[in-house]
């Protein structure tokens, strides 16, 4: 397993894949995918198309079961828990898709409200207020009683974001959340999203393989290599690009590199 070197930090593991092969039938995804996410981290799966990388995050969250193997969150296995057990493991993480999925007959803040409606006992009144304050967390605040359809792209993905911080989550997963936008509004995405690991200490998930973002956000990161279907790196992608042994990661991460550097300059 090519690695970035020998790592000081010592913070628990919020997320444990242990063993995991991924597949649909008798066609493998994925096979024998092993690694942490410590707690705090912005945590990347990156790779090619086809790799796998928004399975991954879907066998995660519990869309999709492994083939093999288990996921724990704080050393608790998601994999083998009882329905009630997961489903309160759930409430603990927020998903952005990546088109947000946003109900479109619906405003913004009867979005985020959704959730907190569903599993909270506040009254209308506060739920309200609660995604009136999830919205202008991510810049929002003025557009609560607009319509997906009347804001930019950008937008609604914070909208999104807004919606997947509604119950306070511990973990935020997201799914390629540059998709489609331009490079402004995807580096105000990337700053918002070290804004929010920085401010409310979430451990963050992102399924990308925007170069720009990868350098801007990751504290670390695996490659999913879908040639050999395993994971062949992990690491911070600064220090990969340096000492991984494995050329196809150090292609992967230095292609466009000067464009790269200058966004983030």
């Amino acid at each position: 397993m090519a690695t970035a070197g020998e790592r000081s930090d010592d913070r628990p593991a919020k997320i444990t894949v242990r063993d995991v092969t991924m597949a649909y039938g008798d066609f493998v995804l994925m096979r024998d995918l092993d690694f942490d996410v410590r707690r705090g981290d912005v945590f990347v799966i990156m790779g090619g198309s086809g790799c796998g990388k928004s399975s991954l995050l879907r066998h995660m969250i519990g869309l999709v079961e492994p083939a093999k193997g288990e996921i724990l969150y704080d050393g608790e296995s998601f994999t083998h828990a009882e329905q009630e057990t997961r489903e309160e493991m759930l409430r603990r993480m927020g998903v952005l898709y990546q088109q947000g999925a946003l109900w479109s007959s619906m405003t913004l803040a009867e979005n985020v409200a959704l959730p907190i409606g569903e599993y909270t006992s506040l009254s209308p009144g506060e739920i309200r207020e609660v995604a009136c304050l999830k919205l202008a967390l991510v810049g929002l605040k003025g557009f609560e009683d607009y319509y997906p359809s009347q804001i930019s792209g950008g937008m609604r993905k914070r909208a999104g974001l807004a919606r997947a911080m509604a119950l306070d989550p511990e973990i935020l997963f997201f799914d390629e959340p540059s998709a489609g936008l331009d490079p402004i509004s995807s580096r105000l995405l990337d700053d918002l999203i070290l804004a929010l690991r920085d401010s409310l200490g979430a451990t963050i998930v992102v399924v990308t393989h925007e170069l720009a973002s990868i350098f801007a956000i990751a504290d670390d990161a695996v490659f999913l290599d879908a040639d050999t279907r395993r994971m062949i790196a992990q690491g911070n992608p600064k220090e990969l690009v340096a000492h991984c042994p494995e050329e196809k990661v150090r292609r992967f991460l230095t292609r466009g590199k000067d464009d790269t550097q200058e966004q983030h300059a």
